[in-house]
């Protein structure tokens, strides 16, 4: 504790007297040190289980399906349901198409994994235009590591503002809004709150849409027999949270028109649909699962898949897309299934993540 009686002022900081050295120039021998002020970029992805043991399916799926932006019915008639049969089940079988895709080698599922090479990508880029007063670091909105840990790690290193970035392409209530939910509690327990923005949604950006042609391009030009249509899955949402306002449905539909476009093809060559459905509310319709086989029986033999609401491949991805709906394309008739990855650490998508934070930095840095 400093002293009352102390006739020198403190100025805190007083890094404006030293830029750069984040030095109190005229506070006392007491006063506790302060880091060099810096300027934070904190990634944020959904999440992922520990592992894939019942319990810490449990925890993950617990802590994800009681978010009210995900769920929103009333708690009553939720959690019940949620505690008493949902869990006891169902990590038993998510555990198992985890543990189908799970990266052995480094003990951790593909999205960490991923997310890992996509944080370290983007530091050495951010930190070769700004230099060490960029601190560039990731977190999970459910899972480890959480929001909360790395707010913290970034105001003890120093930084008084923090941009956060979802890592969702198109907005919606239960992925953008929920993370930024949880940045903002974190911030709300701080003594020193930095100053914060959050980065909008990135689904038109002409550089994400380059890159997804790109990707597009390069699995078609190693393709003897091309795919006669090319289905954007994106994750689903109930319908009802349209009606409601939310944005995501019309984001989805302008990315395809606009890849399409990109591509250069006709408007049937590209369509949208909606996977991962849950509960029994109608969701954003066509369910990918039933439009995969519905395009088989129409006589379409050769099917390719992209999912470009998707910054890196996860679950959904690698077991649902690439195993559940190929199997039901195949089932009906289908002869060959393509699945194109997300564009994860992909130097043009890199460089596309890349130019939204640079342009969000904008008057942050020198």
């Amino acid at each position: 504790m400093l002293d009352a009686q102390q006739s020198q002022p403190l100025r805190c900081p007083v890094h404006h007297d030293h830029p750069g050295e984040g030095r109190l120039a005229h506070a006392p021998a007491e006063h506790p040190p302060v880091p060099q002020a810096k300027v934070g970029v904190l990634l944020a992805n959904l999440g992922t289980p520990d592992n894939y043991d019942y319990w810490s399916m449990r925890r993950y799926l617990n802590e994800f399906l009681s978010d009210k932006r995900v769920i929103d019915y009333p708690a009553w008639k939720w959690q019940p349901l949620l505690q008493l049969i949902i869990l006891s089940k169902r990590p038993f079988t998510s555990g198992a198409n985890y543990k189908s895709i799970w990266n052995h080698d480094k003990g951790e599922s593909p999205l960490m994994t991923i997310t890992k090479d996509q944080t370290a990508k983007l530091a050495e880029r951010i930190g070769a235009q700004f230099g060490d007063g960029v601190m560039v670091d990731f977190c999970m909105r459910y899972g480890n590591p959480s929001t909360k840990s790395k707010v913290d790690e970034m105001v003890a290193a120093g930084c008084e503002k923090i941009l956060f970035f979802p890592l969702y392409p198109h907005y919606a209530g239960a992925t953008s809004a929920t993370a930024c939910d949880q940045f903002f509690r974190a911030l709300m327990e701080q003594k020193w709150q930095p100053a914060a923005r959050t980065v909008a949604p990135y689904f038109d950006h002409p550089s994400y849409v380059d890159a997804l042609a790109q990707s597009v391009q390069r699995t078609y030009d190693a393709m003897e027999e091309k795919p006669e249509v090319l289905v954007a899955s994106y994750h689903g949402m109930p319908k009802r949270y349209l009606l409601e306002g939310d944005p995501y449905h019309c984001q989805c539909q302008k990315t395809t028109r606009l890849l399409r476009e990109k591509l250069g093809w006709p408007d049937e060559a590209i369509q949208t649909t909606f996977q991962s459905v849950f509960g029994s509310e109608e969701w954003l319709r066509p369910y990918t699962v039933d439009h995969v086989a519905d395009l088989a029986k129409q006589g379409v033999r050769r099917l390719a898949v992209i999912a470009p609401a998707f910054s890196a491949d996860c679950i959904e991805t690698l077991e649902e897309i690439n195993e559940e709906i190929k199997e039901s394309f195949e089932e009906a008739g289908g002869e060959q299934f393509t699945y194109i990855p997300c564009l994860n650490d992909d130097a043009a998508h890199i460089a596309a993540l890349g130019q939204v934070i640079e342009s969000n930095l904008a008057g942050w840095t020198g």
